[in-house]
């Protein structure tokens, strides 16, 4: 028996007409939320246009490369004004340095590697954003980044993108089921960035040629340590550098400029063998140093774990999966033994390099493309 017509779903999964499904979508003012915004408009739905004012960007009017600066806002009402539909500017300044700045600085200065990029995802645009979106009666919310939201037999799931180069997955790990019920991203299925800037020419979008954002937006070039000075006056003060025997090598300038696994800038050269970061000690100020052996670890204790399994995380003494601990790494095979709904302890069947504190911790299928979740590496008891 065919279905009717008022009963089939509309392509986000809605059983109405497009034109009487709201939904709000979150812009950065990059090629990836335009197209969104745009193809949704352009299907007949009722698109209303979000962009976050995440810092001051009177600072940022000319830098590039970064999302939710002065021009990133501008560029995203001028799609809006192109293809018809509301636009917003939320002023999240305090949420955002509350949510993240302030945890990015403290993290770092205790000598983790923060992932700023996850927080931002977790406690601004899918907790306050998306709570706005509901207040504005949005059916849904849409965003640009490249991960799949696929309906398995017990309600969403959350998959990696068609296209691996473009896999967002480690960045939205702790999206909640909940969350998980109400976003949408219309571009985890498309082959390539290529396909997007494709749509954005088909719309006319004026930013189809713009740059990817490279940096995290509230770090001009990447320089870590510069935006730690500042937010925490002092931080950069001097030490040590020391061996794993406490034999003091050389002098630094503060802990704030060196991360685990680095070896090039430590100025301690005329040594036999090369030497890495391995351990970061804020308290005495000592950076400490070792051979490349010491860097590799297979043992990973997690907490903070969001859990998106059909079973829960307790359910079973341990469970072979992959995990990611760098987005930039491929996914390896591990065993994840749990300790408590949101603590694990996870073994890696091959040892990494450089695993930091302050990273995160992505759990996937062993076959397929689902992700199971993920959390938050930490020091351990």
């Amino acid at each position: 028996m065919a279905l009717d017509n008022d009963t089939r779903l509309n392509s986000l999964g809605f059983a109405k007409p497009p034109a009487d499904t709201r939904v709000v979508v979150a812009m950065s003012g990059g090629v990836d939320s335009s197209v969104v915004a745009a193809k949704l408009a352009e299907e007949g739905y009722d698109v209303v246009g979000v962009t976050l004012q995440l810092y001051d960007h009177g600072a940022a009017l000319a830098k590039k490369g970064a999302c939710c600066a002065g021009i990133d806002i501008h560029d995203a009402r001028r799609v809006a004004e192109d293809m018809g539909f509301p636009h917003y500017v939320l002023d999240y300044e305090n949420i955002f340095k509350d949510a993240v700045i302030d945890e990015f600085a403290d993290s770092y200065l205790a000598g983790a590697t923060p992932v700023p990029c996850i927080r931002c995802n977790e406690r601004v645009k899918f907790k306050d954003l998306l709570e706005t979106a509901r207040d504005l009666e949005a059916d849904c919310m849409a965003t640009g980044h490249y991960i799949q939201r696929k309906i398995g037999e017990n309600g969403p799931e959350l998959h990696c993108a068609a296209d691996a180069n473009r896999d967002q997955s480690y960045f939205l790990f702790s999206t909640t089921p909940e969350q998980l019920d109400y976003l949408r991203f219309p571009l985890g299925h498309l082959p390539s960035k290529d396909a997007t800037r494709e749509l954005a020419a088909k719309y006319g979008l004026s930013v189809a040629d713009k740059p990817d954002s490279q940096d995290i937006c509230f770090v001009p070039n990447g320089n870590y340590a510069s935006v730690i000075e500042k937010l925490r006056p002092g931080a950069a003060e001097p030490g040590q550098i020391v061996d794993t025997d406490g034999r003091v090598l050389g002098e630094h300038n503060g802990v704030i400029h060196y991360t685990i696994g680095q070896r090039r800038g430590l100025g301690i050269g005329g040594l036999e063998d090369p030497l890495y970061v391995v351990k970061l000690d804020v308290d005495t100020k000592q950076v400490i140093v070792g051979p490349k052996s010491m860097l590799s670890t297979r043992t990973i204790p997690v907490r903070e774990i969001n859990w998106l399994g059909d079973e829960a995380l307790a359910s079973r003494p341990e469970w072979e999966i992959s995990v990611k601990v760098r987005s930039t790494r491929p996914p390896r095979t591990a065993i994840i033994r749990p300790l408590s709904d949101t603590e694990a302890e996870v073994e890696l069947l091959t040892a990494e390099e450089g695993i930091s504190p302050g990273q995160a911790c992505v759990f996937y299928e062993t076959e397929g493309s689902r992700i199971l979740g993920g959390g938050w590496i930490w020091k351990g008891r």
